[in-house]
């Protein structure tokens, strides 16, 4: 990826085109930045909204399998962050700005260095450590494009994408030093293993299975013997 951004560059850098380019950047660049201003000013809390490359994008409500997958990775992350006091699990509203855009994930986990910052009247948040997004059929392209290129390019060390209809895990991680995603795992079962919430280990099934969840969960919340 890094060596055909660098091509690309010098392409342009070598175009004689070169400043008409830049000032056509420029100019989107200027009214991406009023939309964003008006985005900021035009959302409240009821809206499930995200600002993507100058648009809007205002999300329908989510099919219950969804949340269902969502809500159990939740409780999981949360139960194991929470009693261990390892930094802040956010859900669905938090809202990631990012340099471009304004992404709210599905599930996002903020190590304590960031949690530390956090005040209780604040409603917009820098790149989380990891990120979570459950699959539907609206998000699925944003998921695996522009959230996907985004996240890496932010230094979210870890991203994992859920397809709650194939029931299926996939989970990435940058490698030290690199600016794009290597995946790690694509299972159904098994274990999954978290880079960026050191300790955090359940089974894939536990996302999808309700008894499956709760053993997990118990185990989560049990005393190290």
């Amino acid at each position: 990826m890094t060596l055909v951004l660098d091509r690309e560059l010098q392409q342009l850098l070598d175009s004689p085109r070169l400043p008409f380019i830049a000032r056509r950047i420029d100019a989107v660049l200027a009214d991406e930045k009023r939309r964003r201003r008006a985005f900021y000013a035009q959302i409240d809390e009821e809206d499930k909204a995200e600002f993507i490359n100058g648009e809007v994008i205002m999300h329908s409500p989510v099919r219950l399998r969804h949340n269902v997958c969502g809500k159990r990775l939740l409780v999981l992350m949360d139960a194991f962050v929470t009693t261990r006091s390892l930094g802040y699990v956010g859900y669905e509203k938090i809202m990631v700005s990012l340099t471009r855009n304004d992404y709210e994930p599905d599930i996002c986990y903020f190590g304590p260095a960031k949690a530390a910052t956090f005040t209780p009247d604040q409603m917009r948040f820098p790149a989380p450590d990891l990120v979570v997004e459950v699959l539907s059929e609206s998000t699925e392209r944003h998921d695996r494009g522009v959230k996907f290129e985004d996240y890496a390019a932010h230094g979210v060390s870890e991203y994992w994408i859920i397809d709650p209809d194939a029931e299926t895990l996939e989970q990435y991680h940058l490698a030290d030093g690199a600016d794009s995603y290597r995946l790690t795992i694509k299972a159904m079962t098994g274990q999954v293993r978290s880079v960026a919430m050191p300790g955090f280990e359940i089974p894939v099934r536990a996302i999808f299975d309700p008894e499956t969840n709760q053993t997990a969960l118990h185990a989560l919340l049990s005393p190290p013997s």
